[in-house]
């Protein structure tokens, strides 16, 4: 019996398309807080932010690091173009303690500087946040 709870779901980054799949529950990071989207959603279209994705499937939950972009639902297909998109696996914690450190160290000159900081900041200890939060995540070096 074919299920009618799902809707497909594609995280697409420039590189790759990160996941493709059936997905009974989905919630993404906005830009002003998070979204939850199941089957027969209206039409939407959202900017996101840097956060957790969780997609709950039949095939079993994932959760993936996302960082910016745009989230669109439109007849039971969300698509979620972003510029980084990692599984929790695929985070390299010792890279991402790096990069926390470089960007507390990036000098705030001008308004776009601070954005950029700022942006750094959040991105990094989102995905340090994400590894101990759900393990994995290698020590590549």
């Amino acid at each position: 019996m074919a299920r009618n709870d799902t809707f497909h779901c594609s995280v697409i980054t420039p590189e790759r398309a990160v996941l493709e799949t059936d997905a009974t529950f989905v919630a993404f990071p906005a830009w002003d807080g998070e979204v939850g989207i199941l089957r027969d959603r209206a039409p939407l279209l959202f900017k996101m932010g840097t956060g957790e994705l969780r997609v709950e499937s039949p095939e079993g939950n994932q959760t993936l690091f996302v960082d910016g972009g745009f989230a669109q639902m439109v007849d039971n297909k969300l698509t979620l173009l972003t510029e980084q998109a990692k599984k929790i696996e695929e985070i390299d914690a010792a890279a991402a303690e790096k990069a926390l450190t470089a960007a507390r160290t990036l000098p705030m000159v001008s308004d776009a500087a601070f954005a950029a900081r700022q942006h750094a900041v959040k991105s990094a200890e989102v995905q340090l946040h994400l590894v101990a939060k759900h393990g994995g995540g290698s020590a590549r070096h």
